[in-house]
């Protein structure tokens, strides 16, 4: 999940906040990355895991063992005109 980060803010209450506190303190994180943490693994379960076919599996394979014969193309063009 990378790309442009939003800032959520959020309220919670004084007791919240300082279990919070003292637990991101007994970890030796700040309370932000300890709440992303928390959020991520609960959304974590919800995130759908799909299988890759046979078929993409090999065609990965194949990719994978031919990357060090790969060239950079400077001119996608001019690579396509050759032909």
């Amino acid at each position: 999940m990378n790309g442009n980060q939003v800032q959520i803010k959020i309220s919670v209450s004084e007791q919240f906040n300082n279990l919070l506190r003292l637990k991101a303190e007994r970890l030796g994180l700040p309370v932000t990355q300890l709440v992303k943490y928390i959020l991520t693994k609960d959304i974590e379960e919800e995130i759908p895991v799909y299988q890759a076919s046979d078929k993409l599996e090999k065609i990965s394979e194949k990719a994978i063992k031919d990357l060090p014969e790969s060239k950079v193309i400077e001119d996608i063009d001019a690579f396509f005109n050759e032909a």
